[in-house]
């Protein structure tokens, strides 16, 4: 398999799940902007919505959409409790995290990558990032991980999205703070970052 990645997006997610299922995946730097592959290829050979991840399965197809990716990835490697059985309200818990971060988070930070965004509507999508990472922050509270205290593909996810909320200045709260430091802490975590060139590990 090869996943297409892009250095401090959210296809880190799918990178640090790879690393902690301990899959043999090929990773495959993409220049996002430019959809060019290393070697100069067109990106949009590979992924045809031109972006990041994708996932190239043994058999040619590819696979699109972190948030599935994840799972994918996940399910690979049971042993890993990255993911719940299928069919279990426990896998629903995750799934429900996944939906949540990709739908209430990730889109929401859109406005603040884009240099036409107008600063009105930068100041709306934060004030949207506020409010949604104080509720996480609440469902935190007494938790090691989003479902409890098994690390699961929703952690790597919300990790991404934290990195960005740092980045960009937004405040979190200190079970979040303490989250980042866990993840921080886990070797996987770490390869995975230092792996993906211009990142860095703290």
């Amino acid at each position: 398999m090869q996943l297409y990645y892009t250095p401090g997006v959210c296809s880190l997610a799918s990178h640090i799940t790879v690393r902690e299922a301990g899959l043999d995946v090929e990773l495959k730097r993409t220049d996002i902007k430019a959809k060019k592959l290393e070697d100069g290829g067109d990106y949009f050979a590979v992924n045809s919505k031109g972006a990041v991840p994708a996932l190239r399965l043994d058999d040619g197809q590819v696979l699109t959409e972190g948030p599935v990716i994840l799972q994918y990835l996940a399910d690979l490697k049971p042993e890993s409790h990255l993911i719940p059985k299928a069919g279990t309200l426990a896998r629903s818990r995750v799934l429900e995290w996944l939906n949540f971060t990709t739908s209430e988070i990730h889109k929401t930070f859109s406005p603040l990558f884009d240099s036409t965004a107008h600063d009105a509507v930068k100041a709306y999508a934060r004030a949207k990032l506020d409010n949604k990472f104080d509720w996480i922050e609440k469902q935190l509270a007494g938790k090691t991980y989003l479902t409890g205290e098994t690390f699961t593909v929703a952690d790597a996810y919300l990790f991404v999205m934290l990195r960005w909320a740092v980045a960009q200045d937004i405040a979190i709260g200190d079970n979040l703070e303490r989250f980042m430091e866990r993840m921080y802490d886990d070797p996987d975590v770490q390869v995975a970052i230092g792996t993906e060139e211009g990142l860095a590990a703290a």
